[in-house]
């Protein structure tokens, strides 16, 4: 369940526990009126299924609660209370498939912020990389995908595009391409360092690398692979099972591919460059088409179920 905290103008109170009231799925209303100080308000809280969550925050945003008051929001890990238990068994449908936009936008928000912790992860996972490529360590390929943070700014730009958020994809975008940009010349600084301290060389580069090579030989199924982790990295954020984004982080070639441009770079193999730009390019566009169209059908099946969430009116 959801718990919300409503700071609502007084002259909205009523429309506002009203709305609450009617919404199936909604328990433990409490109203602690003129409460609020910093802005002046009536405090309103109340638990409420996530299957309704949603509908309920649009109907209160409609009342303008976020402009002139506040609204805050946070996921219940423990709750004993037959009420509670009511609440989720009264609401239609299944908490772990409801989408909490509102929720979502502000989760893919700070994810996809360009900051200096972001970069310093993503310099950080394509250096990791690097020294699997060279090594042919898959183990070393494996820790620089959990390690990238790409994934945020994805995520990011998918909900910008179904949610006609122009700010939100602005700012992914620009993690996302200045990220792989800075991290990409990082890893390419670091590659001459390490040969010049004979850690790296081009004979490593150049021969045989078994578990390694299929980061700049792109195929197919760099695509489908890429599309599949992009559906399950969605999923894994709007059902807030966020332990899956670890499976879908090792999934893809996104910063190995870009270690793999980076050391190529170094040492002047434009072939082997290009076909790791390739590839990167490859995985970002399928994670991107994945992640918008699954958050499309999840927006489609959500709003078949509008209608569903008002408690009938007593006589």
């Amino acid at each position: 369940m959801l718990h919300l905290r409503l700071i609502v103008p007084p002259d909205r109170t009523d429309a506002v526990v009203r709305l609450i009231e009617r919404t199936v799925g909604t328990t433990h209303l409490v109203v602690l009126p003129g409460a609020a100080r910093d802005p002046v308000g009536d405090l309103v809280l109340c638990d409420v299924a996530r299957e309704a969550g949603d509908e309920l925050l649009h109907e209160i945003r409609a009342l303008k609660v976020d402009q002139d008051g506040s609204i805050a929001g946070e996921n219940i890990d423990f709750s004993l209370s037959k009420r509670a238990d009511a609440a989720e068994e009264e609401a239609p449908g299944e908490a772990a498939d409801a989408v909490i936009w509102e929720q979502l936008t502000e989760a893919t928000h700070e994810e996809s912020t360009l900051s200096i912790t972001y970069a310093a992860f993503m310099i950080l996972a394509t250096m990791i990389a690097a020294c699997g490529v060279v090594l042919d360590n898959a183990v070393l390929i494996v820790g620089a995908m959990a390690v990238g943070p790409e994934f945020g700014p994805l995520a990011g730009v998918c909900t910008a595009v179904v949610r006609r958020h122009g700010r939100l994809a602005v700012r992914s975008l620009s993690a996302l391409l200045i990220g792989f940009a800075a991290a990409i010349a990082a890893t390419t600084v670091f590659s001459l360092g390490m040969d010049a301290l004979d850690l790296f060389s081009v004979e490593q580069l150049d021969g045989e690398r078994p578990n390694t090579s299929f980061i700049w030989q792109p195929d197919p199924f760099s695509f489908v692979v890429a599309v599949l982790a992009g559906v399950a990295g969605v999923l894994s954020l709007t059902s807030s099972k966020s332990g899956a984004l670890v499976g879908v982080a090792i999934s893809v070639t996104t910063v190995p591919a870009g270690a793999n441009a980076a050391v190529a770079l170094s040492y002047g193999q434009f072939g082997q460059m290009w076909g790791s730009i390739e590839q990167l390019l490859l995985n970002l566009l399928g994670i991107m088409l994945a992640g918008v169209l699954t958050l499309y059908a999840q927006k489609l099946l959500w709003r078949t179920q509008r209608g569903h969430w008002v408690r009938p009116t007593k006589l």
